[in-house]
């Protein structure tokens, strides 16, 4: 291995490392990607269960408004028109996701968006909120306080393991709230399913690449270091010093997967349970990312279901989702120090910078780096 000279080290062999590997692969570098995973793909990981391409490390829907990021995935897959509309169950009664017209139709009654509105106006005011200082507060600004208590309240605290008075108010400030009748979850130009899953994408965007799986880099850290000019490195930022600063915080997610033998079992991707009581905070059913049918476009006798189950992180746990509090703010600020100081090193992605990614923007943000990197030789 030491023989071996490289531009660029790629660790990690997500969509953050797999683009940033591309681009400079294209720029004629000579390029290693190295992953501890079996797989590529990271996350985005998709692997065929009876026909079916299952989202291993749950639901991923690419959407994004920006056209270079949206050109750039499809020189690697054909993407279908799936449209993300989520149900809420509560308790055995459904409603729309996004919060929209059926939404408030079924809560109140109301018809008209004036009416929804006005609804909702009066639930804040009943509230007596007049800044929102947390998830609570803001949540109520948004939807009302039926809504809040039904739709969100439950799903939030399963979700992030904390009173939603507990967490800041800007998590649920992108959340969707529609007086259309429309059901897409995303407001985005451009969104789909990559025909054929993401673990094709992946591969594609890795042709002519090196790729090492189930290897540890921070194992061999030394060695790794010496063979190439720079590292990309998308692992945690905490792990890559050893955690010398103490540990950052991140949720974690479990999933229970299985196949059964009939043809449809909820009608749609993904089904939010909404009750605190049920220990699940989501089904996916994978089949109806691309409509049930198989790439020739034959019905698909089976179907593969997943329920997700949100906990805390600890060491030995995949982490998921950063726990975005001034604690852990300024935990990974003191981390970041130590990074910006790392000659040679190039810390990206959802791990790497702490900080919860959409896919593109995890591509977006590789593509930027990485064409800093080539102007400037990193």
């Amino acid at each position: 291995m030491n023989a071996k000279k490289y531009d660029c080290l790629v660790v990690g062999a997500g969509l953050y490392g797999a683009t940033f590997a591309r681009e400079m692969k294209e720029a004629g570098k000579k390029v290693l990607v190295v992953d501890r995973r079996p797989n590529i793909g990271g996350n985005v990981y998709t692997e065929k269960v009876e026909g079916i391409n299952v989202h291993k490390y749950g639901a991923h829907i690419f959407h994004t408004n920006n056209k270079t990021v949206w050109d750039f995935v499809n020189r690697f897959a054909t993407f279908n028109r799936f449209t993300n509309s989520p149900v809420a169950n509560y308790r055995g009664e459904l409603y729309s996701l996004p919060f929209n017209m059926y939404t408030f139709n079924k809560m109140w009654g109301v018809v008209t968006p004036q009416e929804a509105e006005d609804k909702i106006r009066e639930q804040k005011q009943a509230a007596g909120i007049e800044v929102p200082k947390n998830l609570e507060e803001q949540a109520i600004s948004l939807v009302g306080t039926d809504i809040y208590e039904k739709l969100i309240k439950g799903y939030t605290e399963k979700q992030w393991g904390r009173p939603c008075t507990e967490l800041p108010a800007f998590i649920i400030k992108r959340l969707p709230v529609r007086f259309t009748f429309d059901n897409n979850y995303f407001n985005a130009l451009y969104q789909g399913i990559p025909v054929g899953g993401y673990t094709r994408m992946v591969a594609n965007m890795l042709e002519g690449i090196e790729v090492k799986l189930g290897t540890d880099y921070l194992e061999n850290k030394k060695e790794y270091d010496a063979i190439a000019d720079t590292v990309v490195y998308t692992g945690p930022i905490d792990a890559y010093f050893g955690y010398r600063l103490g540990y950052l915080q991140y949720r974690s997610v479990r999933f229970e997967t299985e196949v059964l033998d009939i043809p449809n079992f909820q009608g749609n991707v993904a089904v939010n349970y909404t009750d605190r009581e049920t220990p699940w905070t989501r089904i996916i059913e994978h089949k109806w990312f691309e409509f049930g049918k198989d790439e020739d476009g034959n019905d698909l006798p089976k179907t593969v279901i997943s329920r997700e189950y949100s906990s805390e992180w600890r060491p030995g746990d995949e982490p998921y989702y950063p726990v975005n509090d001034s604690k852990n703010g300024d935990l990974y600020n003191e981390y970041k120090k130590l990074a910006d100081s790392e000659p040679g090193v190039i810390f990206g992605g959802r791990l790497g910078e702490y900080r919860y990614y959409d896919m593109d923007e995890a591509i977006e943000e590789a593509l930027n780096k990485s064409a800093r990197c080539i102007a400037t030789g990193c």
